[in-house]
Parts: C-alpha cells; sequence; structure tokens
C-alpha cells in the first residue's frame, strides 16, 4: 500500500486529508508538526509527504530540508495558503506546490502524478 505522511498544523484539515486519501485507497500517516514529521518519515518511510509550510516550531521548508537530507528520492508536495512561498528557493526541491482549497482534486491530481493508486 502506497503511505502517504501529511504534515498539517490544523487538525480539521489533518483530519479530512486522513479522511479523502485513506478513502483514496492510501495508508495515510499525520503529523502535526515539524519535528514529530521527521521521526514519522525515519520511521514509515512514506512514498510521498505532503507538507504545509507555516507550522509552529519548524516551518515546512526546514523540515523539507532536513528530511531531504536523509532521502533526496522521497517526492514532496507543498500545500500551503500561502503562494508567496513558491518564489523561496528552498520551496524548489518540493515536486510541487499546490495552495490549499477546499476543491482537493489538484492535492490529489499531483499525488496521483507522484505515486499513483
Amino acid at each position: 500500500m502506497t503511505k502517504l505522511l501529511i504534515v498539517e498544523d490544523e487538525k480539521n484539515l489533518r483530519t479530512l486529508y486522513k479522511n479523502e486519501f485513506t478513502e483514496e485507497g492510501y495508508e495515510v500517516f499525520l503529523a502535526e508538526e515539524g519535528g514529530e514529521a521527521i521521526k514519522i518519515a525515519e520511521r514509515e518511510s512514506p512514498n510521498l509527504i505532503i507538507m504545509d509550510i507555516r507550522m509552529p516550531n519548524m516551518d515546512g521548508i526546514e523540515v523539507m530540508k532536513k528530511i531531504l537530507e536523509k532521502n533526496k528520492d522521497i517526492p514532496i508536495i507543498i500545500n500551503s495558503a500561502y503562494s508567496g512561498y513558491m518564489d523561496n528557493f528552498m520551496s524548489w526541491a518540493a515536486k510541487a506546490y499546490v495552495i490549499k482549497s477546499s476543491d482537493l482534486s489538484e492535492l490529489k491530481s499531483k499525488v496521483r502524478e507522484y505515486v499513483g493508486v
């Protein structure tokens, strides 16, 4: 089964994403902050990570950098409400940048593009 790690500090969005992607056939792991995401990524070796940017303690760019230092091949999709981060040099390491929306079709499409199911 394809494993997704979803890193999102907003509880309602974590729940929505977990429900939607589980229904699509993925095994979903959730992290509410960066340190937790790094531990789960090491332990579970997800096939893809969906990463929020603005989170407490450590932002998504820093988390992405730490994860990619250990596994440069893991695809990461940045999922943020803030389009301004698209210009951040470090965000270019992500496979895709999706602006958060109540319509998850673009996010789901990007996930399928990189890992299938």
